[in-house]
């Protein structure tokens, strides 16, 4: 069907209008799920996703948008079983099938994969993000939707079967932003900002924070923090003061990047007591690499 090949090019198995998925015989969906699942299908998995397609099914009546099954997530390694999109709200859904309890690790998942969206995922950058953390054989839902946080991310609701319905309901009432487009979400690029070896081999081939980063993964961001931490270092220079910076950002966000291109920055400008230190072995190889080769190189020379 015409929604299936859309669907793989969106980086999902599955994806269609709510009222589409709602008139297609589960067995159908499920085809599509096992068509486009590569791996060897375990019967856990295929059960897994009939019960969840069946909640789905019960629990987005009444409904309009999108919904994707299995959605990829490629910084993480892993796909989200479900993201529902309505009004201008986004939905991504963990299910634990089988589970009675809600496992602090499943409501992190939960929250990474909201938090990974919300950061790398173009069409998600705008909009706000609601995660859902379903136990499908528990007894209790949250109570309520929690505080939104600056970033437009929301906690993690906890929720029964039961009770999704309403509260995929109550979630989209909270926002009465433009809505979504489904379907451009599906296709908006996932762009992480580069691996930090990949930042290092750029900085040492004298590119700039701003050539190396991409542009919607927050290369203002990045380009403004470095600024703004160069100009806490000059002054601190200058006025001879002491001072420190702290950066925080989720796993990807480019902490690191910032430091290598500030001290990169200060050695271009003959600061010698700019030091880069870092534990990550790798990245400690990468920048040693173009100063062995110079050393090599100067030893040839003189021999």
């Amino acid at each position: 069907m015409e929604h299936s090949a859309r669907a793989r090019h969106a980086s999902a198995y599955y994806w269609a209008p709510i009222h589409q998925f709602l008139s297609e015989p589960a067995a159908q969906v499920l085809g599509v799920l096992v068509g486009a699942h590569t791996h060897d299908l375990e019967v856990t998995q295929r059960r897994a996703w009939e019960e969840e397609i069946a909640i789905l099914v019960e629990s987005l009546n009444g409904l309009e948008g999108t919904v994707y099954l299995e959605f990829d997530v490629p910084r993480l390694g892993s796909r989200i079983d479900a993201v529902v999109i309505s009004g201008s709200a986004i939905f991504p859904v963990e299910f634990k099938c089988g589970e009675r309890k809600y496992h602090i690790a499943d409501y992190n998942q939960a929250w990474d994969y909201a938090l990974d969206l919300k950061n790398f995922h173009l069409g998600s950058h705008d909009a706000p993000l609601l995660p859902l953390l379903v136990a499908t054989a528990a007894t209790l839902s949250d109570d309520a939707w929690p505080e939104s946080h600056i970033d437009g991310v929301r906690p993690p609701r906890r929720c029964k079967p039961a009770d999704l319905s309403r509260v995929l309901q109550e979630g989209v009432a909270l926002h009465d932003g433009s809505p979504v487009d489904g379907e451009a979400w599906g296709l908006a690029p996932y762009q992480p900002t580069p691996t930090i070896i990949e930042a290092a081999r750029a900085l040492y081939s004298r590119h700039s924070v701003e050539a190396i980063s991409r542009s919607d993964a927050g290369a203002r961001n990045l380009r403004v923090t470095s600024v703004a931490v160069e100009e806490v270092v000059e002054r601190a220079r200058t006025k001879r003061e002491k001072a420190i910076v702290f950066l925080t950002g989720v796993p990807g966000a480019g902490k690191t990047l910032v430091g290598l291109n500030v001290a990169t920055r200060r050695r271009e400008l003959g600061e010698a007591r700019a030091v880069f230190l870092s534990g990550n072995g790798p990245l400690v190889a990468v920048l040693l690499e173009p100063d062995a080769r110079r050393d090599g190189k100067a030893w040839q020379r003189r021999t």
